[in-house]
Parts: structure tokens; C-alpha cells; sequence
């Protein structure tokens, strides 16, 4: 007899800056980021779970007229310390899942090692400070067999620029 198990999972986005290409800052570039959630997971269903999230990353100006900025976004390994796959935890049980820069989830997102891609954007940036959203996509794969509990990873989130 199958008993439904349901639980939690999500996986924490925490935003850092990384250090400036150049030695002299002109330009000001902040992230935030919203957590990928996983909502509750059905162990008995055959139906991967997607989620999605969020880094937003804003810039502008320190004195200058215009400037053409570029930075890259990294996504760290989060706490298994492999890509492939990233893992949340309870206690001692864990959940495979991944991030991916599309929402074909095609493209595991890291920082360009093991096979993973980044996020490298760039623009013209004027007098008005620029914000620009990239959904991050998760995917929680069906037919994981654990028991019930809140399962979460934290990944930390690099701009450099």
C-alpha cells in the first residue's frame, strides 16, 4: 500500500558581490535574489517538479555621463560541492536537483567548470541606474524515495564586474 509522503523543498539564493575588474570603480552594480521553491514533493509521483526564482542585478553611474558595463553571474555548487547534481538535505537524507540558466533547463548554471555555464550580460549604462532580472530555473527530478521533512541547499550568487 502507497502512503503519500509531501514535504518541503527549496533551495536559499544568497547574493554576493565579486570583486571589480578594475582597480578604480565608475560604476556601482548591487544583486538580490529570490529563492528557487520547490513547493512540496510528492515522492510517488512520476512528474519532475520546476520552480524558479530570481538575481536581480542593478547598476549605475559614479560620475560619469555613460559607460559600457559587463559582469558575470555565478551561481556556487551550494552545500554537496558538485554541480551535478546539487543536493539539499535533512539531516541526513538527501534530494537531488539542479539550476539552470533556460527554462528548457538544458544548462546547469555554476561558474563555467564541469560543464556548467554563466550568466554574462553587458550594456551601455546612461544616467539612470539599470536593473535587469535573470529568472534562475530549478528542477527537483521525480522518483526520489525520502521520507518526509524540509529539505533546503543554500547557493551563493557572484556578480563580478
Amino acid at each position: 500500500m502507497k502512503q503519500a509522503r509531501w514535504f518541503k523543498a527549496a533551495v536559499l539564493l544568497c547574493a554576493a558581490l565579486g570583486p571589480a575588474k578594475e582597480a578604480l570603480a565608475i560604476a556601482d552594480c548591487t544583486v538580490s535574489a529570490s529563492s528557487v521553491d520547490f513547493g512540496n514533493y510528492d515522492v510517488f509521483s512520476s512528474t519532475d517538479v520546476d520552480a524558479a526564482g530570481n538575481v536581480r542585478v542593478s547598476c549605475s553611474l559614479l560620475g560619469l555621463i555613460s559607460l559600457l558595463v559587463n559582469y558575470d553571474i555565478l551561481l556556487s555548487t551550494g552545500t554537496a560541492g558538485s554541480y551535478v547534481p546539487r543536493k539539499m538535505y535533512n539531516g541526513a537524507y538527501m534530494l537531488a536537483y539542479n539550476l539552470y540558466t533556460t527554462s528548457s533547463r538544458t544548462t546547469v548554471w555554476g561558474d563555467g567548470t564541469g560543464g556548467t555555464s554563466f550568466i554574462n550580460d553587458g550594456y551601455l549604462l546612461g544616467l539612470f541606474t539599470v536593473t535587469r532580472d535573470y529568472p534562475v530555473y530549478g528542477r527537483l527530478p521525480a522518483g526520489q524515495d525520502v521520507p518526509a521533512g524540509f529539505y533546503s541547499d543554500t547557493i551563493t550568487v557572484t556578480v563580478n564586474y
